[in-house]
């Protein structure tokens, strides 16, 4: 069974930074993209950015490009998540998810495994 377990969620400031991670298991990884979504309270689950197996190729949502850097580690099956001059607006659950699909990647849909979530608050 596929398990996704992140961390690293917590409260900080505006102007701070924060790194999640997402640690896989349960299955092999390889050829598999992986991304991060978030959740707002009262919103849909949106897009946030994915890193395709091999680390070569990263792809953001605008509202987090050049604030936010995905990458992985292979060797340990953990996605991160490098969040820095976080905004009040980036606050909410943050979900990691994979899959095995090429297409539509930033489309939550296309997405099979998925994590419980760990919550980010950014105070103005």
């Amino acid at each position: 069974q596929v398990q996704l377990v992140e961390s690293g969620g917590g409260l900080v400031q505006a102007g701070d930074s924060l790194r999640l991670s997402c640690a896989a298991s349960g299955r092999t990884f390889t050829g598999s993209t992986m991304a991060w979504f978030r959740q707002a309270p009262g919103k849909e689950r949106d897009f946030v950015a994915f890193i395709q197996w091999n680390g070569g190729f990263t792809f953001y949502a605008g509202s987090v490009k050049g604030r936010f850097t995905v990458s992985r580690d292979n060797a340990k099956n953990t996605v991160y998540l490098q969040m820095n001059s976080l905004k009040s607006e980036d606050t909410a659950v943050y979900y990691c998810a994979g899959t095995m699909r090429t297409r539509g990647r930033t489309q939550r849909t296309q997405y099979d495994y998925w994590g419980q979530g760990t919550q980010v608050t950014v105070s103005s």
